[in-house]
């Protein structure tokens, strides 16, 4: 596994010369060092003992180096002692963790794995693995314990399928679209999620209010294609899948959970810090016995965050896919004809034109109506996907490839100039756009 920031030993000396930012602390038996990064990067190893970072071990002795914003925990067993090297935001102990139960549930899904293992029938429910789904409000923990669960079976040498519908966050690519990715290493406390396989679908936007039955149709998609990837692999039918959603849970929101639920055949939901949403979810999934609802407490370092912070974090992700976590990445300014391309955008425009309709009716937009999208001023700073449809026709149904920013349109020579994590042609000449911008700066 790459961890960020590694240190030579040799190098180990450095330390002494700014003594004045470098901190120890001890931690006893189950609890854990909570670290917010300030807008300077922190150093941070692990001295003696264990530790692990959302279920990932941290290695002994070697400097990992933590990007500015970050917020994490450093948690362990046993009792270890860190070091850090830098001023965080905010850092503090605390000895109430909600860790014993996680692991417990994890517990069981090993054993739910093991049993699907175990399975002489590759293609009964026995031998499907536990399909987790994590729930609840905004900002109690849900991204947080989905990697613990992750990270604990890839331990474990399980390669679990990482499910992310939290379009407003984005764990595995940038905001605005639903992906999923196998999970074959506990993931790195520092790189977080590997980008190596994921399987992208672009919703466009930061909520799923923009457009709720597009977010279902592409919920759908991707969940057919897992299904059909799970068909064929038996390993990867009994690790199962752990499912993040988003912090929207009331009303329509709610209704998108259920959908969830059901798209995807889940069997354990995880309900984090919410009474109310968790009576709802048991008394509505009560008639399946083959459903399991856990309620199971937040943990006290969650932090919550308004709208302009979560903007904020929106932008960040969207630079980190061009630049980099660390700024180690080149993107590329590319100049292209208006021609080479073809822009859509999904919904919008009558469902049948008004003359088909009642007297009196109102056409209705179209949620999935495939728009052509004139290229203009109006595509200026919107980042667009890179759709692998071979068709207008195959754009909802097709995954992305990846993203470019539009950085400038010149209507008067017809050309876009647009950035890209890589150079030479795109993989496709279809690409979508939403209501997803970015300034860059």
């Amino acid at each position: 596994m790459a961890y960020g920031g590694g240190v030579p030993a040799a190098m180990s000396g450095l330390a002494s010369a700014s003594a004045s930012t470098i901190k120890l602390v001890k931690l006893e038996r189950e609890s854990e060092l909570r670290i917010e990064v300030g807008e300077m990067p922190l150093r941070l190893r692990l001295l003696n003992g264990n530790a692990e970072i959302y279920g990932t071990e941290l290695p002994p002795e070697i400097w990992l180096t933590f990007p500015p914003r970050l917020k994490f925990a450093v948690f362990t067993w046993y009792e270890a002692t860190i070091e850090m090297d830098g001023t965080p935001e905010t850092d503090y102990t605390a000895d109430e963790t909600p860790m014993v139960s996680y692991v417990n549930v994890n517990a069981v899904l090993e054993g739910r794995r093991n049993h699907a293992k175990a399975s002489p029938s590759k293609d009964s429910d026995a031998s499907q693995g536990p399909r987790v789904i994590v729930v609840g409000p905004t900002d109690s923990g849900k991204s947080t314990l989905s990697r613990m669960l992750l990270s604990w079976a890839a331990k474990l040498g399980w390669k679990p399928t990482f499910v992310d519908l939290d379009i407003g966050q984005g764990a595995i690519t940038i905001p605005g679209c639903i992906a999923a990715t196998p999970i074959e290493l506990p993931i790195d406390p520092v790189e977080g999620i590997p980008l190596e396989m994921p399987l992208v679908y672009f919703f466009g936007h930061a909520t799923p209010s923009n457009n709720v039955e597009l977010y279902k149709v592409l919920v759908k998609e991707l969940a057919q294609m897992l299904e059909r990837q799970f068909n064929g692999n038996a390993e990867s039918r009994a690790a199962g899948m752990v499912i993040n959603t988003m912090g929207w849970i009331e009303g329509v929101g709610y209704e998108l959970l259920l959908h969830a639920i059901d798209t995807f055949k889940a069997n354990v939901v995880l309900v984090l810090g919410q009474e109310k949403l968790f009576s709802m979810l048991r008394d509505v999934l009560k008639n399946r016995p083959n459903v399991d609802v856990v309620k199971l407490q937040k943990s006290g370092g969650v932090v919550s965050r308004n709208s302009k912070v979560r903007q904020k974090a929106r932008s960040y992700r969207i630079r980190e896919y061009f630049y980099g976590l660390t700024n180690d990445l080149s993107p590329h300014a590319n100049v292209a004809n208006f021609s080479d391309f073809l822009v859509y955008r999904i919904g919008g425009g009558p469902q049948a034109p008004r003359s088909a309709l009642p007297i009196g009716a109102d056409p209705v937009a179209n949620p999935l109506r495939i728009v052509p999208v004139n290229v203009d001023q109006e595509l200026l700073h919107l980042v667009l996907a890179v759709s692998y449809a071979k068709d207008a026709d195959q754009i909802i149904s097709s995954n992305v490839a990846g993203f470019i920013f539009v950085t400038n349109v010149d209507t008067q020579r017809k050309t876009i100039t647009y950035l890209a994590p890589s150079p030479g042609m795109l993989p496709s000449k279809y690409l979508i756009a939403g209501t997803l911008t970015w300034l860059e700066t």
